[in-house]
């Protein structure tokens, strides 16, 4: 197990995001919160074709998560897997069915006309 500070929170953010990737997450964005909220730096929000998927990756990303960093993450949703939130304390992930994300709209509660707010491109993931 790695330290708690042998990493920050891009580095945390860009293995989240593949991790997502390797799962075939949809829609995936990230959010800059550094400057807006003491709850975190990242905050990253995806959605998955059903509730099967949505918990798979929850449980595949907490264990990645666990392995590679020694974080024992706070996860809520991931028996009903409409929406699972994973708090890892620098990053906090949203992981949706689409119409539950529809209906609450994150993004636009964040960062309503901001450029905080991208679009993660796979094919540019490092």
């Amino acid at each position: 197990m790695k330290a708690a500070a042998s990493y920050d929170s891009d580095q945390l953010l860009d293995a989240i995001l593949i991790s997502l990737d390797d799962d075939k997450a949809e829609e995936v964005v990230k959010i800059n919160l550094r400057g807006k909220s003491e709850m975190g730096d990242w905050m990253v929000i995806a959605s998955g074709r059903s509730t099967r998927q949505v918990s798979a990756m929850a449980e595949h990303l907490t264990d990645k998560l666990k392995q590679d960093y020694g974080l024992i993450t706070k996860t809520e949703g991931k028996d009903t897997g409409d929406w699972v939130l994973i708090d890892t304390g620098d990053v906090i992930v949203h992981l949706f069915r689409p119409e539950v994300r529809e209906f609450y709209q994150l993004e636009k509660m964040w960062t309503p006309g901001s450029q905080d707010v991208l679009a993660v491109d796979p094919s540019k993931a490092p």
